[in-house]
């Protein structure tokens, strides 16, 4: 009972310096980008790094449904720690990009069930859910690409990425994007789709970023590569 009261007491000072941090500014930006929080991000990231590795804390923070302390309990949390059901059930509850994004970047791409989730949520239904299936799918198409199936992969996104809600759009078109990067043999196919789709090509690019329209992308990224 007595941990279970130190839990709690700690949950509501983390709380109490999170709601210190909130700057109507921040919160004012992050809005335009679909995000319900408005502290600093390098701010959270030290307090993550004062608090350290707490189990325990971080499934109590992503209790609270708190945007940012959601974010903070993914920086504090033991990835290995959680089973496929516990990350299955915060990946649908994530809410916005920024949770989800981190969720599956900082805690499920280094779970070991994470080939069983990147399968079972690029096949759901929900396209939120399907959008970080995709994301796995990326990772593997950069990293470890064997037993996919690239051409297969460029289908699905031929047929269905022009009319995909807009976060699994973008999902996809990442997809496209490192196909077309990573294995030169499927370069030609991956540009001639992202041409004919035309997927973000009118997406506004500040100067001395990538362009997220796949044909810029990865003519891009490959001429840094190679050099020419």
């Amino acid at each position: 009972m007595a941990q279970t009261t130190l839990t709690q007491t700690t949950v509501a000072e983390v709380m109490a310096e999170l709601a210190a941090l909130e700057d109507p500014r921040i919160r004012a930006v992050n809005a335009n980008h679909g995000d319900d929080h408005g502290v600093n991000l390098a701010q959270l990231r030290a307090v993550a790094k004062r608090l350290k590795t707490q189990q325990e804390l971080s499934r109590e923070l992503w209790q609270t449904g708190d945007t940012a302390a959601r974010l903070l309990a993914i920086l504090i949390c033991r990835p290995k720690a959680f089973d496929r059901d516990d990350l299955d059930g915060m990946l649908r509850d994530a809410g916005t990009a920024k949770v989800q994004d981190w969720l599956v970047n900082y805690a499920v791409k280094k779970n070991p069930h994470v080939e069983e989730l990147r399968q079972l949520w690029f096949a759901d239904a929900d396209p939120v859910v399907a959008s970080a299936g995709w994301a796995l799918t990326t990772d593997r198409v950069a990293k470890t690409p064997d037993g996919l199936n690239l051409s297969g992969l460029l289908d699905l996104i031929e047929a269905q990425m022009k009319a995909a809600p807009e976060r699994l759009q973008w999902a996809m078109n990442h997809c496209l994007a490192q196909i077309g990067i990573e294995h030169a043999e499927y370069r030609a196919r991956a540009l001639a789709i992202g041409e004919r789709l035309e997927v973000l090509k009118d997406y506004p690019t500040p100067p001395g970023c990538t362009s997220p329209y796949a044909p810029i992308w990865i003519t891009e990224i490959v001429s840094r590569q190679t050099g020419s």
